[in-house]
């Protein structure tokens, strides 16, 4: 069977694209690591259906790069909304279904390619040591240590990654830091099982933990944070020990366009 996609990603976070409206594909975990993969497939770090969903402009059906389906992507949130508008739904703002629940996405006056995306209330953060874990619709560690670009992740992520007190649900792995006005970090992405350019979860929990833990000030309300793929912005209002009126902002792109047969 042919199956119409588009790729995109947000700041290097890259997605395969179906609009699934139709209700047509059905596809294995097999088969979506094979449409994912870089060398033999489309390559991306996970596929994304767009659904029709009553109540809501759509449901965003969102799976990662290992075939399984996963919760909150929040870069894929903000790219399933420029595909939306580009398969007919022709709204400046959208409010959809995902894993964790319902999501509004905004896109910016005169610069469509801006998508701001409300992210879920995060009602506790946890002290682990030298980790803070918090669920921004998607289960994160953050450690405080900035690991140099030419220096790889992928150990010091998985010990985290694979630990016991992780392993049976698993989680995300952030590597963040200060600098000057605004936070830098690198995220190793379960499902994935890489470091990825950018995870806008894991960018929202850098944020978040960084206004808790006291690394900028509680009360700013923003931030920056730089990834290897790009720039983002996190909005948010802390209230004693959790946080509500989240938004991930940054940047969209389309890639391309292609058909592909799916077995």
């Amino acid at each position: 069977m042919n199956v119409s996609f588009t790729k995109y990603h947000g700041t290097g976070n890259d997605f395969i694209l179906i609009d699934d409206r139709p209700l047509h594909f059905s596809p294995d975990p097999s088969e979506i690591h094979r449409l994912c993969d870089r060398h033999f497939g489309i390559g991306a770090d996970g596929l994304i259906l767009l659904r029709i969903k009553e109540g809501f402009d759509f449901e965003m059906v969102y799976y990662n790069s290992d075939g399984g389906l996963s919760s909150m992507c929040g870069n894929g949130g903000r790219c399933i909304s420029a595909f939306a508008k580009s398969c007919g739904i022709n709204k400046n703002e959208f409010r959809f279904l995902a894993a964790d629940g319902n999501h509004t996405a905004v896109m910016q006056p005169g610069n469509p390619s801006l998508i701001k995306l409300s992210m879920s209330d995060v009602v506790t953060v946890e002290d682990r040591g030298n980790k803070i874990y918090l669920d921004t619709g998607s289960p994160h560690v953050v450690t405080w240590q900035i690991i140099p670009d030419n220096d790889t992740i992928l150990e010091p992520a998985r010990k985290i990654r694979y630990h016991d007190d992780f392993r049976k649900s698993g989680v995300n792995v952030n590597f963040a830091g200060v600098k000057e006005n605004h936070l830098v970090v690198r995220t190793y992405e379960r499902g994935v099982e890489d470091e990825t350019l950018s995870c806008g979860t894991g960018v929202t929990a850098t944020a978040l933990a960084a206004a808790w833990s006291g690394k900028i000030p509680p009360n700013q309300g923003e931030v920056e944070v730089f990834t290897r793929g790009g720039k983002l912005k996190v909005y948010f209002t802390q209230h004693g020990k959790g946080f509500s009126g989240i938004w991930l902002e940054g940047p969209v792109e389309e890639v391309f366009r292609g058909v592909i047969d799916v077995r």
